[in-house]
C-alpha cells in the first residue's frame, strides 16, 4: 500500500526505515501545536489549480458498488501524547472495499488514515501507516453505495504554526493557541483562548454592520448603515459627528431685556439643535434670523444656550449673538466658537432672545441654529 510515514521506523541492518523520498514527500514541519507536546492533526490543504480548499485524501466512488477510491495527499496524525505527531503521505490513488451485510440495517463506515506504532501502542505489534475501513455496527447492505449522496466529508485541514487555518466546512474546530488565525471563507478570525473572534472585533478593526450590539472595548469602531461609530464604553457614538440644524419660519416678538428661549405670537416651537461633540471638544455655533426692532435706536438679539443633560454649559451672550438695530427688516447671522465641551457627549443648542428695552418689541422670523464640529 502506498502509505508512507516519516519518523516511524529507524533504518537498521534488517529494516529499510525512512527513505529520502519519504522525507521529501511527508509533510515534515507542518505542525501547529494543540498542547505542549501535541500537534493539530489534519489534511494538508491545497489543490493543483488552487481552486479548492483541499483535494488530498478525498474518498469517492465512480459507480454504485462497495468499493471506493482515496485520492493521494498528505496529512499529520497526532499520536498518543508522548508519541508525537506523524507526518504521513499517500502517494497514489488507492482502492478500498466495504463489506456487505444486512440490507435492513443502516451503517456508517469510516475510511481512516491510521498509524500503528508498536513502540507506543503495542496492541498488535504493527509499525506502519495504513488506510483502513472501520466498519459500523450494522450494515450497508449489498446493493451498492450511493456515492453522490452517501459520503460525509470529515477531513479537517491543518497548517504549520503561524499559518492561517482554512475553513473546516462548518465544523467548529477549536484553536490550538491564543493568537492563531483562520479564514472561514467569509471572515478572518483570531483564537482568543476561548473562541474564534472575527478579526473586525479585534483591536484596530472595524466591525461590520450587525456584528456587534455592544462594543468590546472603549475606542472600538463599527460600520452602522454606512456611518462610522465609536464605542465610548457605554454607547455607540458617531465617530465623525455631523452638523446639527434647527429652524423655524414662523415669526414672533420678544420684549424682554433678559435672555428668554421663546418668542411671543408664534405657533412654532423653541428652536433646539441636538448635536454630538467631536473629539476636539469644540464646535462652531451659527445663529441667524430675519427681523427688525419696534423702536428706532433700539436693538434685538438672538443667541443660543448650550446644555448637557439639562445643565447650562455655555449661556447666550451679547458678544455671541446676531443683532438687528433698525426698524427696517434685516437678515443677520453670527458664528462663534465654543470649546471645552465633553467629547462624545450629546448637547443641545437652544435659541435665546432679548431686546434693549421692554418697550421695544424685537421681531424674529426665519430663525435658525446650526452647529458644526471642529475636527
Amino acid at each position: 500500500m502506498p502509505v508512507r510515514s516519516a519518523w516511524l521506523i529507524n533504518r537498521t541492518e534488517t529494516e529499510s526505515g525512512q527513505s529520502r523520498a519519504d522525507t521529501r514527500l511527508a509533510p515534515v514541519g507542518t505542525m501547529a501545536p494543540t498542547g505542549a507536546l501535541t500537534s493539530a492533526g489534519g489534511v494538508i490543504p491545497g489543490s493543483e489549480d488552487g481552486a479548492h480548499l483541499m483535494s488530498a485524501l478525498y474518498v469517492y466512488g465512480e459507480t454504485a458498488g462497495m468499493r471506493a477510491t482515496v485520492a493521494p495527499g498528505r496529512a499529520v496524525i497526532q499520536g498518543r501524547g508522548p508519541a508525537g505527531a506523524y507526518p504521513v503521505v499517500l502517494t497514489d490513488y488507492t482502492d478500498v472495499g466495504f463489506d456487505d451485510g444486512n440490507a435492513a440495517n443502516p451503517r456508517i463506515d469510516l475510511v481512516v488514515l491510521r498509524v500503528h506504532d508498536a513502540q507506543f501502542d503495542g496492541e498488535d505489534g504493527r509499525t506502519e501507516a495504513v488506510l483502513e475501513v472501520v466498519q459500523g455496527d450494522a450494515s450497508a447492505g449489498t446493493g451498492g453505495i450511493d456515492w453522490a449522496n452517501a459520503v460525509y466529508d470529515l477531513r479537517v485541514p491543518t497548517v504549520a504554526v503561524g499559518g492561517i487555518l482554512p475553513e473546516s466546512w462548518a465544523r467548529d474546530v477549536p484553536g490550538g493557541y491564543v493568537g492563531q488565525y483562520r479564514d472561514t471563507a467569509t471572515e478572518y478570525q483570531r483564537w482568543d483562548g476561548a473562541r474564534w473572534a472575527g478579526y473586525p472585533r479585534q483591536i484596530g478593526g472595524v466591525a461590520p454592520q450587525g456584528a456587534l450590539a455592544a462594543g468590546e472595548y472603549t475606542g472600538q469602531y463599527r460600520d452602522e448603515g454606512g456611518r462610522l461609530q465609536r464605542w465610548d464604553g457605554t454607547v455607540w457614538r458617531p465617530a465623525v459627528t455631523a452638523s446639527a440644524w434647527a429652524n423655524n419660519t414662523d415669526g414672533g416678538y420678544c420684549a424682554s431685556t433678559a435672555w428668554v428661549e421663546a418668542v411671543t405670537d408664534t405657533v412654532g416651537p423653541t428652536i433646539t439643535a441636538t448635536f454630538t461633540v467631536p473629539v476636539s471638544g469644540t464646535v462652531l455655533v451659527t445663529v441667524g434670523f430675519l427681523g427688525n426692532t419696534g423702536v428706532d435706536g433700539q436693538w434685538c438679539r438672538m443667541g443660543a444656550n448650550i446644555r448637557k443633560d439639562g445643565v447650562l454649559v455655555s449661556p447666550a451672550d451679547e458678544t455671541r449673538s446676531a443683532t438687528v438695530g433698525s426698524k427696517a427688516l434685516t437678515s443677520v447671522s453670527a458664528t462663534y466658537r465654543v470649546a471645552g465641551l465633553q467629547p462624545g457627549a450629546v448637547h443641545t443648542a437652544v435659541s435665546a432672545y432679548c431686546t434693549s428695552a421692554t418697550s421695544n418689541r424685537g421681531w424674529f422670523d426665519n430663525r435658525f441654529i446650526r452647529v458644526d464640529p471642529v475636527l
